[in-house]
């Protein structure tokens, strides 16, 4: 039998808990909007997106700069697959990805944007 100290503590407890939970995904999805907002503010990234990219370049830049680590199909060698990449990533992460040279052994890599963009439309069809 429950003492009504109890259940009060109880109700209490879950009333606490729901609200750090809301708050939790309140900040996680802010910092996902920021983090959104701040990628897409970058001029590079903006000219990027606003000009359409031809995949068939796209794979040229792909074979003499990216495959000899990602494969001939970006299936993974050295550097991961990146089969699927467009649907884990934004295309401002993708374009991140490339020009930051965040992960190593992947080198900084900063083409112009119509190169940027053809390389972006032949991994979106990975």
């Amino acid at each position: 039998m429950k003492t009504p100290a109890l259940e009060i503590d109880i109700d209490r407890l879950i009333q606490h808990l729901s609200v750090c939970t809301l708050v939790g995904l309140l900040a996680i999805g802010l910092s996902v909007f920021v983090l959104h907002q701040w990628q897409t503010s970058d001029p590079y990234i903006q000219e990027v997106l606003a000009i359409e990219g031809n995949p068939r370049q796209g794979y040229a830049i792909f074979q003499m700069n990216c495959s000899g680590c990602h494969g001939d199909g970006g299936n993974g060698l050295v550097g991961p697959s990146l089969q699927d990449i467009s649907a884990h990533k934004s295309r401002a992460s993708l374009i991140q990805q490339v020009i930051g040279g965040d992960t190593p052994p992947m080198p900084q890599f900063q083409p112009s944007p119509q190169t940027m963009s053809d390389l972006l439309a032949y991994l979106e069809t990975l």
